[in-house]
């Protein structure tokens, strides 16, 4: 297998019962699962008027009646009980947090996980989130740029000395560094404009969301436009999309390979196998011995 295959979200409904997210963690591991990721949001208002993008409806599947983890959280509990699996935030909401306390808390995942932490970051849409949070939703695309930034420096261990618009941190160290240097992966979500720029400019990789194999093909053709308008290689760039595989089957997998994603992640609710552990067992002996 070449291609590596995650699974998304672990940190929701079915996997919240007791003890389960173990035994999907440690049958995962064994089945040849390269990822486990999450989702995140604090809450769902009852009530929203913003646009979730990525739903022709403008809203998300989730609701606020549904059961959900923070993802750092649960990446943390399964980093306890497994050794290999890489940990993956599908995404985080980058511009929503303290930037410092967000370096610290995922340098310690990292450190203590022995590198296994991707970071899949993003700048938000749920307007009325932040507004709960207090944070201010308009330059959240600035922030996130700058965010980046700095925490980078931060993971270096070497005396920060950062002077931006929204952070200003000097003379302090973060130490344990992350294990992976010179930085946690930056898997940078969203398609619009600017976050392919933000993809190019600040990632380490792309964390795509599309409705199909088409799509995703007129996306990387804004990819790789963005790439040379910047001056950047798109081979420099890890790309993480989703795989339908009840949908799509083995060929779709082999499409998104030959169209340049180096990683799937499938919903084990919509591969429609059964219970988690179930599905884990039956897709790792069905399907991934033959990528």
């Amino acid at each position: 297998m070449t291609i590596r295959v995650g699974i998304v979200p672990i940190n929701s409904g079915g996997y919240l019962k007791q003890g389960l997210l173990t035994d999907v963690a440690r049958a995962a591991e064994d089945a040849g699962f390269e990822s486990l990721w999450t989702f995140e949001h604090v809450i769902i208002p009852e009530d929203y008027e913003s646009v979730y993008p990525y739903n022709p409806q403008g809203k998300i599947a989730v609701s606020g009646q549904d059961r959900f983890v923070d993802p750092l959280i649960a990446l943390t509990w399964e980093a306890c009980c497994t050794e290999r699996l890489r940990l993956g935030t599908g995404v985080n909401i980058l511009s929503q947090v303290n930037p410092l306390y967000f370096a610290k808390q995922t340098s310690s995942i990292d450190h203590l996980s022995n590198g296994r932490l991707i970071l899949g970051l993003g700048v938000g849409w749920l307007k009325e989130e932040f507004d709960a949070l207090g944070v201010p939703f308009d330059d959240r695309g600035s922030r996130a740029d700058e965010y980046i930034d700095a925490m980078t420096a931060a993971w270096s261990g070497e005396l920060v000395d950062v002077d931006g618009q929204f952070v200003q941190w000097h003379n302090f160290r973060m130490l344990p560094t992350p294990v992976q240097q010179p930085r946690i992966p930056i898997i940078v979500g969203g398609t619009s404009k600017p976050a392919i720029r933000r993809v190019v400019a600040k990632g380490d990789g792309w964390y795509v969301i599309h409705r199909d194999l088409d799509h995703f093909s007129e996306l990387m053709d804004r990819f790789r436009a963005e790439c040379d308008r910047q001056g950047r290689d798109p081979a420099d760039y890890e790309i993480t999309a989703y795989w339908n595989h009840h949908r799509e089957g083995i060929e779709g997998a082999q499409a998104y390979e030959a169209a340049g994603v180096h990683r799937l992640l499938i919903n084990l609710q919509a591969i429609r196998m059964g219970s988690p552990l179930e599905a884990i067992e039956r897709f790792g002996r069905e399907v991934l011995g033959h990528l």
